[in-house]
């Protein structure tokens, strides 16, 4: 099993459409975090009626820093209809203000032909690089 495979598959076992309440639907979207320590982050969507969810991705690095960690390596995101895609642009964002080496995390385009892209490539002009220190 490859790390795609990994992350794809940790991913899915946590992706269940449900409705929370009548005003939040959860799991349709997962994603998986791999940290440049190794680890494995999940999280799924959060939909709400009132625009205070959260999208899968954040969801798994708001696990990640939880949980002492803010560096990714790869992430793979899963659509309802099990395909992957790239993050939305406020989690590209977020991500980039993660660290100063952000730019290089690998993201998963296409799970069969395990096309990626790194996040640099999806933010090419990123306002934020010089508030890096050092």
């Amino acid at each position: 099993m490859d790390i795609w495979e990994k992350l794809y598959t940790a991913a899915r076992q946590v992706q269940h459409d449900r409705t929370i309440s009548p005003f939040i639907e959860a799991g349709g979207v997962a994603a998986a975090v791999l940290t440049k320590a190794g680890n494995i982050y999940l999280g799924v969507c959060i939909d709400t009626a009132a625009s205070l969810g959260m999208c899968a991705e954040r969801n798994a690095i708001a696990n990640m820093i939880t949980n002492g960690e803010s560096q990714i390596d790869k992430v793979a995101a899963v659509m309802p209809d099990g395909t992957v895609g790239p993050p939305c642009c406020a989690c590209r964002e977020f991500m980039m203000q993660l660290d100063r080496g952000s730019g290089d995390i690998e993201i998963l385009l296409d799970y069969a032909s395990r096309r990626t892209v790194r996040l640099r490539e999806l933010v090419p002009h990123w306002w934020g690089g010089g508030r890096f220190a050092g």
